[in-house]
């Protein structure tokens, strides 16, 4: 098993993207590249811990490839947007790939080559390390499965699984 650690903006949306992967073993919603040791939900929520929100996909890469996951994350958010996603402000909101070795760091440095050629705007997506990650609270955990229909879900994350769905169908766990 593999693993990739991603921000995009709320850790809620790329979370119910990257859980409906073949591939997938596992998504953890957390918190990581702060400097608050076991940080809370209201700590992030400070700006001032330094974290951005994550998720953490434990994988296996002989279904589904580190970089085909960069590739789906650079579709689940805008890159472009610094320290932001939609109405979600702040530096947790962060755009940022986690990389736990040299061979991640690479494929992220292609990946990101390769997508500031799709866009007018410059990609502000940050590269960093990996750093202690910390689990979020058990509530947010697969939150959209559990919350559908909480507005922020119904509004932000429905519509982008359904584009994720189409786009990806053919790398949907059934």
């Amino acid at each position: 098993m593999q693993t990739a650690i991603f921000g995009g903006g709320c850790f809620w949306c790329i979370d119910a993207a990257f859980r409906r992967l073949k591939g997938v073993q596992s998504v953890l919603s957390g918190y990581s590249g702060g400097h608050l040791d076991n940080p809370t939900y209201q700590d992030i929520c400070t700006g001032l811990s330094g974290h951005a929100e994550v998720v953490k996909i434990e994988f296996d890469e002989q279904v589904i490839s580190y970089s085909t996951l960069l590739q789906i994350f650079f579709e689940l958010h805008d890159p472009t947007q610094l320290n932001r996603q939609g109405n979600d402000v702040g530096t947790q909101y962060r755009s940022v790939i986690f990389y736990l070795d040299d061979v991640q760091k690479l494929a992220s440095l292609k990946m990101l080559a390769s997508q500031q050629a799709l866009f007018a705007e410059k990609i502000v997506t940050e590269l960093s390390p990996a750093t202690l990650f910390y689990s979020a609270e058990t509530y947010h955990q697969d939150y959209y499965r559990d919350n559908p229909n909480q507005p922020y879900c119904s509004i932000m994350i429905g519509p982008k699984l359904a584009k994720f769905s189409a786009n990806y169908a053919t790398l949907l766990a059934q």
